[in-house]
């Protein structure tokens, strides 16, 4: 089954070219442009993988993943922050929120694919970034 996505932002320019490098991996991709239409897609929908903002206009990115966590049908859901909020506090509360991984913005976007992929495959593995 090809791996489905939700890609949440509020930032036009990274949805469309996350939604451009997911889309060229194969994946299926669902788009959320805050938090309110990231917890009613994820109402609807059983994700693989959740990218996530943290800073949006109406219920942050920290909240929806507590809310996704809260659910017992959703616990396989794999939650990846992308914020530009870099401090160590920020990063701490999101891996408190329940994230599986937590990239500050600007990431590279191999990187992101790379961990994409290790968190829909674990213990397969992807090779070194210097490689």
């Amino acid at each position: 089954m090809v791996p489905h996505i939700l890609i949440v932002d509020d930032e036009p320019n990274i949805v469309m070219s996350l939604e451009f490098l997911m889309r060229k991996a194969g994946y299926t991709i669902s788009i959320a442009r805050n938090g309110t239409e990231a917890l009613e897609a994820i109402d609807r929908t059983a994700f693989d993988v959740v990218l996530l903002d943290i800073m949006m206009p109406d219920v942050d990115g920290y909240q929806v993943c507590r809310t996704l966590r809260q659910r017992p049908d959703r616990t396989a859901t794999r939650v990846i922050f992308l914020s530009a909020k870099s401090k160590e506090a920020d990063i701490q509360k999101g891996y408190d929120a329940g994230a599986d991984l937590y990239l500050p913005k600007p990431f590279s976007t191999r990187q992101l694919m790379d961990k994409v992929k290790d968190l829909l495959n674990p213990g397969a593995g992807t090779k070194p970034l210097n490689q």
